[in-house]
């Protein structure tokens, strides 16, 4: 059933495009497929494990876009609303208005305030310096370090509300579970998801063991090679990264995934599933950037046929993929190139590993889509 994926990646690490990767695909009652293959980092001798760790980045949006919906749940956040109210850093926001001096855009006040639904639907207009090259000329004449709150203060790409764009709402979503639950991020997800769903190996700060189970960090070199490349969250920031400062690995993020196959079963109920499930997007399609930054992300479109949106955690694919997801599926990923969806419909949920610099690498999206055909039966 999974053999056109196994000799698929066997080749990718026999020429050296892939590393190494660990692929799963789950149901609702556990594990159905396992496989890992290829070495932690290139030209080293550690092999590839099932309990291999990995920096998940944007994977953690959909664990932090939970939380806050249990929050909700609890009556101690709101979806729509002035969040600035429970939170002054987000009033008075700014907004992109035109070029300056320097290259620094200037701003204008913001004509509404932020809400959670649209930080949880990327539709607040904070975005990333990757994507929108206005961000990074501003942070470096406004001079703010990064990972603090200060440096989170960012101008928006356009009022709140009007349009979509993929950015650091996430880590405002993050920052606001702390406001109302009064615990730090890291603990929040650990007493709320974490543990009742069993979770042991996933966390933003890893242990030394956790440390000697991870995998290195890669960057596609001009000639399609692979380079190992130093990488290293950063240690002890101000804001806890729930946009994108997760470790994990395929088990225990399947163990998440699984969740949302049972109706968020351990998590949230059935009817706050409903809500994360529907599209919130309506007809602004999601998804979807042009890079600015050529080493983190390629122009991204992960399915140009189709229009793609989301939900209050996740991307939806409203139509169903050649690959065999159904409409309506939850799909996102992580910028050195994880992968994953769940399918409620189906009851199938399948994720890949790796490590690999920019985000949208051709190599590893074809496996991403040979193991969707494979968790089908169309290989």
């Amino acid at each position: 059933m999974y053999r056109a994926f196994e000799a698929t990646l066997d080749a990718a690490v026999a020429d050296g495009r892939v590393a190494g990767a660990v692929a799963l695909v789950a149901d609702r009652d556990g594990t159905i497929y396992q496989h890992a293959a290829g070495s932690r980092a290139i030209g080293a001798a550690e092999p590839m494990t099932p309990d291999t760790v990995f920096w998940v980045a944007s994977m953690t949006k959909a664990i932090a876009s939970v939380a806050a919906l249990q929050l909700v749940e609890r009556g101690k956040l709101r979806l729509d609303g002035d969040l600035s109210l429970l939170m002054p850093d987000l009033k008075d926001l700014e907004v992109f208005d035109r070029p300056g001096p320097n290259g620094v855009w200037t701003t204008r006040p913001a004509k509404g305030p932020v809400t959670l639904r649209q930080l949880l639907t990327h539709t607040s207009g904070f975005s990333y310096g990757f994507i929108d090259p206005r961000i990074n000329p501003w942070l470096q004449a406004a001079g703010p370090a990064g990972g603090t709150r200060a440096w989170h203060r960012q101008p928006l790409l356009f009022d709140p509300g009007e349009g979509w764009a993929y950015g650091i709402g996430s880590d405002w979503v993050g920052i606001a579970i702390e406001a109302a639950s009064g615990q730090r991020l890291d603990a929040y997800l650990a007493e709320h998801i974490f543990e009742p769903l069993g979770m042991t190996d996933t966390a933003f700060a890893l242990s030394p063991e956790q440390e000697a189970r991870k995998a290195g960090m890669h960057a596609r070199g001009p000639d399609g090679g692979l380079v190992a490349i130093p990488f290293a969250m950063p240690a002890e920031p101000e804001v806890l990264s729930a946009g994108g400062g997760l470790h994990s690995t395929a088990a225990d993020y399947a163990r998440f995934l699984r969740s949302l196959l049972n109706g968020g079963a351990g998590m949230v109920s059935a009817a706050t599933m409903a809500e994360l499930s529907a599209l919130q997007t309506r007809e602004r399609r999601a998804g979807v950037w042009t890079s600015a930054t050529a080493g983190l992300s390629r122009d991204i479109d992960l399915y140009p046929d189709m229009k793609t949106g989301w939900g209050l955690a996740t991307m939806i694919t409203p139509e169903a993929s050649a690959e065999g997801r159904s409409a309506g599926a939850l799909a996102w990923a992580g910028l050195a190139n994880t992968y994953y969806w769940a399918d409620p419909a189906a009851g199938t949920a399948g994720l890949i590993l790796t490590q690999v610099l920019p985000f949208g690498d051709p190599d590893v999206l074809g496996l991403f889509r040979a193991l969707e055909r494979g968790a089908y039966g169309r290989d």
